[in-house]
């Protein structure tokens, strides 16, 4: 479980750790909002067309196979993206984005092997303790990435052909992390040998369940396969507000607030940590709330966080807005909304699956989270490119408000099924 802890963090460890230096990076290279929505949008485009094929792979070959395979992949990429600045070109960063996407893609492997070895009642326990990792990764560790740009600022150093900059010390140093990832991988990890289970006489309840699952919606798919979609569309929800943040977070607090992008870096990071403490606190949660509970719950309060951004004035404008108020918001978003809202709907979407094999249906579900990473930034970037950045968090608020409708009217069924 801790190798897998490993290869989760520094999956999510390659947006975390650019996350400063991407929208500087993307203007040194000549690019505007748009592009950097590009830019955002084409890790998780490595995500969505490589998670399906690792979770297959998973089932086909195993998880020792499959996550070697894809570390390996990681560790190349990190090598491409350190030559970034030097190429100077926006194409070639979009490619590398690519190429870290697909190393990084899975997600989907990690959470069936962890769904394969857990009960059901400790699955969310075991999956936000995941998912902790994983927020953590992207959520944290902009504080890296914000010191070493600090740190490094317009100063740069050679090494015959490598060249050490504060575009480029990011990447040298999660190429190190994949290595060492990597290397435990190949002499540690054991592979998880699956057994058949012998076939046992269902219970009232089970047969109840699968009576539920198996009827047909008006829509011509069946109960177990909507309830599979809505939680697909619920996880492009929320991490799509999400990805949205990580497109324009720092511009928003140079232009909002006028902050520098090391101080946006680390007040994001500091609100992952409360975000990383909320995970580890999901288990004590799930005493005292439902999974569906959790879901509105912390869809509610990042809603509140992004709708609070839209009545604000710019800088340029003559505007004040005093840095509490980014924290809040912030604080509102990362550090509470997402990471309950959202590992409550992976627990909930794995207690549905139940105990067949997830790798498949976990890499689809991964999928779709990057599918939101892909178009929520576009969109982003583009809203804010021609209209204003404020419309985008009015944006974000509707589709988050829709989405707990949603799980508010499909509650019984869905409780039903997790059952």
């Amino acid at each position: 479980f801790l190798i897998i802890c490993c290869v989760v963090l520094i999956g999510d460890m390659n947006r975390g750790v650019v996350f400063p230096i991407m929208w500087p990076l993307v203007q040194a290279l000549g690019g505007d909002a748009v592009w950097l929505g590009y830019a955002v949008g084409a890790f998780s485009f490595g995500r969505i067309i490589a998670s399906p094929t690792l979770g297959k792979w998973s089932v086909q070959y195993g998880y020792s196979k499959t996550l070697i395979g894809s570390t390996a992949t990681m560790l190349i990429a990190c090598l491409l993206f350190a030559q970034v600045h030097r190429v100077n070109s926006v194409y070639y960063l979009i490619f590398t984005q690519t190429m870290l996407g697909v190393g990084s893609a899975t997600l989907g492997v990690t959470r069936a092997f962890v769904a394969e070895i857990t009960a059901t009642r400790q699955r969310t326990g075991y999956i936000a303790l995941l998912t902790a990792v994983q927020y953590g990764g992207f959520t944290v560790t902009p504080l890296f990435g914000a010191l070493l740009m600090y740190a490094l600022q317009e100063n740069s150093y050679e090494f015959g052909f490598i060249v050490f900059d504060q575009y480029s010390a990011a990447a040298y140093f999660m190429a190190l992390l994949s290595a060492a990832t990597l290397a435990v991988l190949m002499t540690k990890f054991k592979n998880r040998i699956r057994t058949k289970q012998n076939k046992r006489k269902k219970s009232s309840r089970t047969t109840e369940r699968d009576e539920l699952a198996d009827r047909t919606t008006s829509c011509g798919i069946t109960v177990y396969d909507a309830a599979l979609l809505g939680c697909m569309l619920l996880n492009v929800s929320t991490k799509g507000s999400i990805a949205s943040f990580e497109t324009l977070g720092i511009s928003f607090a140079e232009s909002y607030f006028g902050l520098e992008p090391e101080t946006a870096g680390m007040i994001v990071s500091l609100n992952g940590m409360v975000g990383v403490v909320a995970l580890l606190s999901m288990s004590q949660l799930g005493k005292f709330f439902t999974d569906i509970q959790m879901i509105i719950g912390g869809m509610t309060v990042c809603a509140i966080g992004i709708i609070g951004f839209s009545s604000l004035q710019g800088v340029e404008d003559g505007a004040y807005n005093p840095t509490w108020k980014y924290f809040v918001g912030i604080f509102m978003i990362y550090g509470v909304g997402y990471p309950i809202g959202h590992t409550a709907v992976i627990g909930l979407f794995s207690k549905i699956v139940g105990r067949k094999a997830q790798g498949t249906l976990q890499g689809w579900f991964a999928s779709a989270g990057s599918l939101a990473r892909i178009l929520f930034p576009i969109m982003s970037g583009y809203i804010a490119q021609f209209d204003d950045i404020t419309t985008v968090f009015k944006v974000l608020f509707g589709i988050l408000a829709l989405s707990n409708f949603f799980v508010a009217v499909s509650s019984p069924t869905l409780t039903a099924l997790a059952t």
